[in-house]
């Protein structure tokens, strides 16, 4: 505690956002599992155990948009806490005897859920805009992408966090020790958190929540498509067809995708250096252009691949952990984009509306890859991820270009 009263204030509240995050991100990751794992053992199918999500998706997209505003007016600690609270309580309600715990119970502690992960996220990600001093572009690109990176690989670690917990204490138990840690995080966030962190000056309009910003209208848009493209394949028939065509088992399926998730989520850490910072660059919409057109044809040469006598296993996973590298760099570009763009007087305003299309991509693509899947197949879900990123790449081509060169954070 005395070695963190040493550090400058910009660092101190860098390190207790990140802190909130990490926190949250695990018991969201767990919180999957545990429904997953339990519901599945209760007999209910893959589709109602999907339906189960439906509504954290769908209040993801309102959320992100309705919180960015709130973020503005109210201040993004006040954002951040009111998204722990709502977890505990989403984990709280999942506690009640088995008998209560039907399908509409269930969907609504993960509108619950779905809620307070994007209020999080959102408060955590603006946040970082007003704690790196302005012209510091390295350490804002930096601090943005070990957010980032790091919230992902936790969220894989959740995955095996929630099983564990499951296999140990039980349903219940799991998630009683989990909401008991959350609210201690969430007492020392009330506590600790800067007061008014980006609050407004102005007031802001409530029809202020759609960005009249050109740059971070043409970013979401990319973003959209992006993340629609990485969901309409992994989300629904990447699980489904490494069960029904490879043969593996639940904890198989669930063991490797998570850890993709972490590795995922590593190279996101490192995309800084990855894509030039220690040369003294920063991203533009170059970057984003490029690393996207970079990515265009990979799903649908995996598919190609499928179609051929090579072994199905060898492309589709080969495949996928050049996916997971190459996706991540976009994704960490276009996280310190929006950081960047963004004004920073009522940040979150425009931080929520891009995370409103980051969540409306995943809420397309989730929806895409059940019914593609099911009536064309796995490489028609590929197909599609390709044209999806190429529209990303081409939308890129309108963001804004900028010869600069930054020094990197020492």
């Amino acid at each position: 505690m005395h070695a963190l009263s040493r550090l400058a204030p910009e660092v101190r509240q860098y390190l207790l956002v990140t802190g909130n995050y990490w926190a949250f991100t695990l018991t969201d990751g767990a919180l999957r599992m545990l429904v997953v794992l339990h519901f599945h053992a209760l007999g209910y199918t893959p589709l109602q155990i999907a339906a189960l999500f439906l509504f954290y998706e769908v209040f993801g997209v309102i959320t992100n948009l309705v919180g960015g505003y709130l973020g503005a007016r109210i201040g993004l600690n006040r954002t951040m806490n009111i998204g722990l609270a709502m977890q505990v309580v989403a984990l709280m309600m999942l506690t009640v005897p088995a008998a209560w715990l039907t399908i509409p119970w269930v969907m609504g502690a993960q509108a619950l859920s779905g809620i307070a992960k994007d209020l999080n996220k959102m408060s955590a990600k603006s946040s970082i805009k007003l704690l790196v001093p302005e012209g510091q572009q390295g350490t804002l690109y930096q601090w943005v992408a070990v957010l980032t990176g790091s919230k992902n690989a936790l969220k894989g670690v959740g995955f095996f966090l929630g099983g564990a917990l499951l296999a140990v204490i039980g349903f219940r138990g799991s998630l009683l020790v989990m909401a008991a840690a959350l609210s201690l995080i969430w007492i020392s966030s009330l506590v600790l958190l800067k007061k008014d962190l980006g609050k407004a000056k102005a007031k802001p309009k409530f029809r202020e929540m759609l960005s009249k910003s050109r740059a971070i209208n043409v970013l979401s848009a990319a973003r959209l498509f992006l993340f629609g493209a990485r969901d309409v394949w992994f989300v629904v028939a990447l699980p489904v067809y490494l069960s029904a065509v490879f043969g593996w088992d639940f904890w198989q399926v669930g063991g490797f995708l998570a850890l993709w998730v972490i590795g995922y989520g590593i190279v996101q850490s490192l995309a800084p250096a990855i894509t030039g910072k220690r040369r003294g660059e920063v991203p533009d919409g170059r970057s984003a252009f490029g690393w996207a057109l970079l990515l265009a044809g990979l799903p649908g040469g995996i598919a190609l691949g499928l179609g051929t006598d090579w072994s199905a296993q060898a492309v589709l996973l080969g495949g996928l952990l050049l996916f997971g590298a190459l996706f991540a760099i976009n994704s960490s570009l276009h996280s310190y984009l929006i950081v960047s763009y963004a004004k920073a007087d009522g940040v979150s305003l425009d931080v929520g509306f891009y995370y409103m299309s980051n969540a409306l991509g995943r809420l397309v693509g989730t929806l895409l890859s059940g019914w593609v899947y099911q009536r064309y197949g796995l490489e028609a879900c590929l197909w599609i991820s390709s044209v999806f990123v190429l529209l990303a790449a081409l939308i890129s081509i309108a963001l804004p270009h900028r010869d600069h060169a930054v020094k990197p954070a020492s």
